[in-house]
């Protein structure tokens, strides 16, 4: 579809799927998936899917790349080859994947307490295997999950949403088709805990009126979002709590050898 061709992306109040404004997509978060890493994640948020992965604390490499006062974090965004039709989509890092990696990067070195880890390394590696927009904030989402899993001291778990305008209409959560025609995209990362803004970028215009209505959204929906992480994190130990819930499993009984019968 072309530029000019712009469809209309609310039709009686509601959206295209469905959705109003102020309605996020099904979200759904897995935390502890990837054996190897020292914290993981995955997420369903409308289409897309994506895994999160954090190793480290580790010694920094190369050695010329380390702080001697605090760690170093590296961050990878990418999207698989598979993952969408369009540019982005294809093998290896392009500029958007470079510029989400280094905001991404940016809104944990604002969380992790790096000085606990003088001369070490902490990476992220977010993997996008299915888009359909708002995959910088859902792998930031996914990211803050896999972080608070690994045990990595930080000041609180952020998460993010995008925030766009369609019209007069300021909506939350943009899907694809959302994210390439609405009037303005503002994807938004936020500390709940210090009520502090990590990352705020925006394509396209806003009023100053808009853009604060667009924060309360943003926090309004950040309340779902924060549970299901919390959630997503204590699963592992509710299951665990759950077995031992009547007692300790008994452990399964070797059979007796039998003794060999002396001959009469």
């Amino acid at each position: 579809m072309a530029k000019s061709e712009k469809p209309e992306l609310m039709v009686n109040g509601k959206r295209l799927d469905g959705r109003m404004p102020g309605d996020l997509r099904p979200v759904r978060i897995e935390s502890g998936v990837l054996k190897n890493a020292a914290g993981s994640a995955y997420v369903e948020w409308g289409s897309n899917k994506i895994l999160a992965a954090v190793y480290g604390p580790r010694e920094a490499l190369p050695k010329h790349t380390s702080d001697p006062e605090k760690a170093v974090i590296k961050c990878r965004y990418q999207m698989a080859p598979f993952s969408s039709l369009e540019e982005h989509g294809r093998t290896g890092p392009n500029r958007r994947a470079i510029e989400i990696s280094k905001v991404t990067k940016e809104v944990f070195e604002n969380v992790i307490i790096r000085e606990n880890f003088p001369g070490s390394e902490i990476s992220i590696f977010v993997e996008v295997l299915q888009s359909d927009g708002g995959t910088r904030a859902a792998g930031i989402t996914a990211a803050a999950v896999a972080l608070a899993g690994s045990g990595i001291p930080m000041t609180d778990i952020p998460y993010a949403v995008s925030i766009g305008k369609i019209g007069e209409h300021i909506v939350i959560d943009l899907n694809k088709i959302e994210d390439n025609y609405s009037d303005a995209d503002v994807p938004i990362a936020i500390s709940p805990r210090q009520d502090k803004i990590l990352l705020l970028q925006m394509d396209g215009n806003m009023t100053r009126e808009e853009v604060s209505k667009a924060l309360s959204m943003a926090k309004e929906s950040g309340k779902i979002i924060t549970k299901l992480q919390t959630d997503a994190l204590k699963a592992p130990y509710l299951k665990i709590s759950e077995k031992y819930k009547n007692g300790a499993p008994s452990l399964p009984q070797q059979p007796r050898e039998q003794q060999p019968q002396q001959p009469k």
